[in-house]
């Protein structure tokens, strides 16, 4: 049923999907352009990427269990039967009668009765083949049953999974709607088990944690503030808060006076594996949108003269707008252009840290960038890895002795991480491998994304 204002989660969701090609254009923006018209605004942003997520394994359940490939279904239908579907598979709390009910409803107020009625019978369809949405994986048939996190999922009355003994790449690429040779190439790098929670994680619900700004707040001063305004927190690692209440981030307290930045747990660990000081000069050669930059800025106590720039101008607007909001002053923002002008070195010779974000494949952070698993290939990834090289090189020309590069990617891929950094060193003898890190994406406990960081020491 919908609230007394607004539209039902669900019409806003299947709308944004409608208008959404995960292959070509990002969900985001059409969300937050939609969201006004519903006050259910957590759970249709939940509907959206979820399905987005799950989307292979949605499919291939619509067409197994209603005899209809979804190929043959209207594409303005075929996303009502989608989010209804992820309702059954993914949210076991929600009643059976009322998914079937508003999607039959939303139905008839776009496409008209006839249709509606074709999408009851697909989901009343599936439903009945349903045995149980909740069942512990432990006690469930793994053909049968679709995972939903680490310990339950929903099974079903007949296979309809590759075999996970005999087949482990086709089963975990089905069941979490990943690409097969991504997969495949998981198995390869961190074996079966570690594979099976990297991909419970990258289609997990993920937290939201918040950075605080050092040069406004302490963690316990904001997670107090954020615990009087009735957002349940829990301070993390000493440093970064989870939010345990669903909120409008832009709404919460603190936030316009910029005492907090959101940033994954393991985002934020590059930065401190550096541990910028105050008399250093910094570069940050990929800033946008300036997360990094900013944490750069509170952790020197905004005393580090820190420029930023990204190839994206664009982009560079967008840190601006966090310098702004958070009151760093030590920032300067420098066209790309001007950072390879021979000139500029010379004017401000080099650098005692380059932190270097590259661009990259995001499979470390598939549960927050949905689409990505709908656009990642070998090919895209071989392209990455000359980007990353000549990123890498450009750092290294400007940092001057014993200064350091942060390398950092948000992918979990040995191509972007260890290999690019082991060919840099063979190329480079003038630096060392001071530290490296890699954080494997987890949806146990304080679940966060996966990430690379490798500290390079220009001797």
């Amino acid at each position: 049923m919908a609230d007394r204002k607004g539209k039902p989660a669900r019409a806003v969701a299947v709308q944004v999907l409608n208008r959404c090609d995960p292959e070509k254009n990002y969900a985001g923006p059409v969300l937050d352009k939609l969201l006004h018209k519903t006050e259910q605004r957590q759970r249709a942003t939940d509907l959206v990427f979820g399905t987005l997520r799950n989307r292979r394994a949605i499919d291939m359940v619509i067409a197994t269990f209603s005899g209809r490939p979804v190929q043959r279904i209207s594409p303005h239908l075929l996303n009502i039967i989608r989010v209804g579907l992820y309702e059954f598979v993914y949210s076991p709390a929600t009643e059976e009668y009322a998914i079937v009910n508003e999607a039959v409803e939303h139905t008839k107020a776009v496409a008209g009765k006839k249709q509606a009625g074709f999408v009851n019978a697909v989901l009343r369809q599936v439903l009945r083949h349903i045995d149980n949405r909740h069942v512990p994986l432990e006690h469930a048939s793994a053909r049968r049953t679709l995972p939903r996190a680490l310990a339950t999922g929903c099974e079903f009355d007949a296979d309809f999974l590759p075999d996970h003994e005999t087949s482990p790449d086709g089963y975990l690429s089905v069941a979490f709607s990943l690409p097969g040779w991504l997969v495949t190439n998981w198995l390869k790098a961190f074996g079966q088990e570690r594979t099976a929670q990297i991909c419970a994680a990258s289609n997990r619900r993920p937290s939201i944690y918040v950075r605080p700004n050092l040069l406004k707040t302490t963690p316990q001063k904001l997670a107090d503030r954020l615990t009087a305004a009735d957002v349940e927190t829990e301070i993390v690692e000493g440093e970064m808060i989870g939010l345990k209440s669903p909120r409008a981030v832009s709404n919460l307290p603190g936030f316009a006076e910029g005492e907090f930045t959101v940033q994954d747990i393991t985002a934020s660990r590059p930065v401190r594996l550096l541990n910028p000081q105050p008399d250093w000069k910094i570069l940050d050669l990929c800033a946008a949108p300036g997360v990094k930059t900013t944490q750069l800025a509170e952790l020197t106590a905004d005393s580090a003269r820190i420029i930023a720039t990204d190839i994206d101008a664009k982009r560079l607007e967008i840190v601006k707008q966090n310098i702004t909001r958070l009151g760093v002053t030590n920032i300067r923002i420098v066209p790309y252009d001007q950072i390879l002008n021979s000139q500029f070195s010379i004017q401000n010779s080099r650098f005692d840290a380059v932190l270097l974000d590259v661009p990259c494949s995001n499979t470390g952070v598939l549960a927050k960038r949905v689409e990505a698993r709908y656009r990642i290939s070998p090919k895209a990834v071989h392209e990455l890895v000359r980007i990353q090289a000549e990123l890498l090189r450009t750092a290294a020309a400007l940092v001057q002795p014993q200064g350091k590069i942060c390398y950092s990617t948000c992918s979990i891929q040995s191509d972007e991480n260890s290999e690019i950094v082991s060919d840099f060193l063979r190329e480079n003898p003038d630096f060392k491998l001071e530290s490296e890190s890699l954080v494997l994406p987890s949806a146990e406990g304080f679940d966060r994304d996966g990430g690379y960081t490798a500290i390079l020491v220009n001797k």
